[in-house]
């Protein structure tokens, strides 16, 4: 499995129209082939920042993922409207089994 984490902080007078769009972008990531789950959020801390937690079967998966070209747009247009550039870190994972909880 790939996992994604990932921010974008927004100028404040962008912060609504940005939370839009990434909303957008996570609902229709979600219907991708190979999305096991999309999900963006406001942080609680700071309303200007927008946090992804993504994850994919597999690399694969997520390489089809950013060659759609509402992904490029997608960026393009968080990058306009931020403070600063977006982060993003990928991680192959696995699951523990038998976790304590």
């Amino acid at each position: 499995m790939i996992i994604i984490t990932g921010c974008v902080r927004f100028r404040p007078e962008n912060c609504d129209e940005g939370a839009r769009i990434c909303h957008e972008h996570s609902v229709r990531s979600r219907k991708e082939e190979g999305c096991i789950s999309h999900d963006c959020s406001v942080d609680i801390e700071d309303g200007n920042l927008v946090r992804f937690i993504e994850r994919w079967a597999d690399m694969a998966a997520l390489q089809q993922h950013f060659a759609v070209p509402e992904s490029g747009a997608f960026v393009q247009q968080v990058a306009a409207m931020a403070s600063a550039p977006p982060e993003i870190a990928i991680y192959s994972a696995e699951a523990v089994e038998g976790a304590p909880f």
